[in-house]
């Protein structure tokens, strides 16, 4: 019967190649489109070339938005290794992404959803439940059009739902990778049914600079180039990687080999931090560049206020000169990017305190008690970050201990939450075999465990507790003083919780539990009474996913000024 009404379906519609579905309220011309891509090699930074002249463009008073195509078949990045993929950055609705949808909050600070995230997982599940349910009226689904379709609609809705001026699409990986090539086609598509007046083509490239040479090299960048050109995409705009400056001579070789005029073929090279870029990117004048290529100027209306609050925030960050040294302690410390976000949180706190933040770096797979004091006796604080699995775990119990009894400012997040509570039973309340369920499955103390209603949920993700959650903050804790209200929003990603059954035992031994879930036992703060200790503090959210430049998270605000104290009294 299905097959009948589709064979009928088919027949009475014209047999064409376009597939071209329009988000209701869609009106070509109302946004424009600024398209990046990576050619060479990746990891260049594509993210934050976009964010940043991303905010240059917010700053004109237009209102843009970012997103992001990754080609893997992974419906999303919540089963990626940190070691393979950097961190996983959690969006208020829940969405596990890729850090660069972090990058993308920080610039512009507001939120963004899953809207600005698709990957070849995503993308795929959605085409075959259409194509399910007969959406595609009897045709073969092919890659073109159908699969490039269903990317141009996605975003075109993003346009639509936004109503940004600009939308900024990141094209994740490299050109000539197999499994962004529909990604890129999909593009070329869109500048073709857009027009080239609303659709701007970016690419980054990196510049070679071999020591044994002494100078810059741009064939590699050359080639990389070619490339994009070949399948059907001319850039409008050139980003130069590179260690140093690109020299003139180099980017003039780039200008005449790609088509693309001098003065856009911009250096980008390394600076001490990503929000020194959009200052980059403003010298070489290609905010103003890519106003005229897109014809906004009737939009622009210089926002002075923020523009300014920018601009202060930029440059007290050159100025610091105090530097206090934090110890990060977990599993990941051989690829930095798997703790990005709580990086970007120490700048963004410590521009706003003064101080610059220099990391010791403590990979705690083989760490002990024993080795513990050599470690971290000369740093000024000490982060638990979040993780998973057992590997490293009683290296981060030894390192909260040493911070408890030496009374060393300490920060824990998510996991560093709970390893917080097992040490602290192990200790201080007398439970020697305390730990976690997810550690110690048959532990006769699991202070640490897996909520009930998660327990028969076996999928992974499918029992993490995800996304932005309230939290009731109790009045008159150290807590409290640093959000000043009752009611806080943070980000969570876990799986495991304080046991409620000793709840009570952690209490009467001194604990003091100042933010939980509303209406429920559910415990997501704890602190040490400051009596006993100047900052002691942990949390099952991750606060860093909340922190933006201007408005530095709480909790860190509060972890790195009790680090100034302590260093500076």
């Amino acid at each position: 019967m299905v097959n009948e009404i589709l064979d009928e379906v088919a027949h009475k519609t014209e047999e064409h190649e376009f597939y071209n579905p329009l988000p209701e309220g869609y009106q070509k011309g109302r946004t424009k489109y600024i398209i990046v891509y990576g050619t060479v090699m990746s990891g260049l930074g594509k993210g934050i070339f976009a964010g940043s002249l991303a905010k240059l463009l917010q700053l004109k008073g237009l209102n843009t938005t970012l997103m992001k195509f990754d080609g893997y078949l992974n419906a999303d990045a919540g089963t990626l290794n940190p070691f393979r993929h950097g961190e996983v950055f959690v969006l208020d609705d829940g969405t596990e992404g890729d850090m660069d949808l972090g990058t993308y909050e920080r610039f512009l600070e507001k939120d963004i959803t899953q809207n600005n995230y698709l990957t070849g997982g995503k993308l795929f599940t959605t085409i075959l439940d259409r194509e399910r349910k007969g959406t595609y009226l009897g045709r073969d689904v092919q890659f073109i059009p159908h699969v490039t379709g269903e990317i141009k609609r996605f975003v075109r809705h993003l346009a639509v739902s936004s109503g940004a001026d600009v939308v900024f699409v990141e094209v994740g990986g490299t050109v000539g990778d197999i499994e962004n090539n529909y990604f890129i086609e999909a593009m070329r598509e869109l500048q073709y049914e857009e027009g080239r007046e609303n659709v701007c083509n970016v690419a980054l490239t990196y510049v070679l600079e071999p020591g044994f040479l002494g100078e810059q090299k741009s064939k590699a960048a050359q080639l990389g180039l070619r490339t994009l050109m070949a399948i059907g995409v001319q850039p409008d705009i050139i980003a130069c990687r590179c260690d140093h400056e690109v020299t003139r001579k180099v980017r003039e070789k780039i200008s005449v080999s790609s088509n693309v005029p001098f003065e856009r073929v911009v250096s980008v090279h390394d600076c001490e931090s990503v929000y020194f870029i959009p200052q980059l990117l403003q010298e070489a004048r290609l905010d103003e560049q890519t106003i005229n290529l897109l014809g906004l100027h009737m939009r622009v209306k210089e926002d002075l206020e923020s523009r300014g609050k920018w601009e202060s925030f930029v440059e007290k960050m050159k100025k610091m000169q105090k530097e206090v040294v934090v110890a990060m302690t977990g599993k990941y410390t051989q690829l930095r990017d798997s703790y990005a976000s709580i990086l970007k949180a120490l700048e963004h706190a410590g521009t706003n305190l003064g101080v610059k933040v220099q990391i010791k770096w403590i990979d705690t797979t083989e760490l002990n008690e024993k080795m513990v004091e050599s470690e971290l006796r000369l740093v000024d604080g000490i982060i638990v970050p979040g993780a998973f699995g057992s590997r490293g775990a009683e290296g981060k119990i030894a390192c909260v201990k040493y911070a408890r009894v030496n009374k060393l400012p300490y920060l824990g997040l998510c996991y560093g939450f709970q390893m917080a509570l097992i040490e602290y039973a192990r200790n201080v309340c007398g439970l020697r075999e305390a730990n976690s369920t997810e550690i110690e499955a048959k532990t006769p103390h699991p202070v640490i465990d897996i909520l009930p209603e998660q327990k028969s949920i076996h999928s992974l993700g499918g029992n993490m507790r995800l996304g932005g959650q309230d939290i009731e903050i109790r009045e008159g804790t150290f807590a409290y003083s640093l959000y000043g209200s009752r009611l806080a929003r943070e980000r969570f990603r876990h799986r495991w919780e304080c046991n409620p059954q000793y709840i009570k035992m952690f209490e009467e031994k001194g604990i003091i539990f100042s933010g939980k879930a509303p209406g429920r036992e559910i415990m997501q703060i704890f602190e040490l009474p400051r009596n006993l200790h100047p900052y002691f503090m942990a949390t099952q959210a991750h606060p860093e996913f909340r922190s933006r430049p201007l408005q530095p998270n709480p909790m860190y605000l509060g972890f790195l000024n009790a680090v100034i104290n302590k260093k500076f009294p």
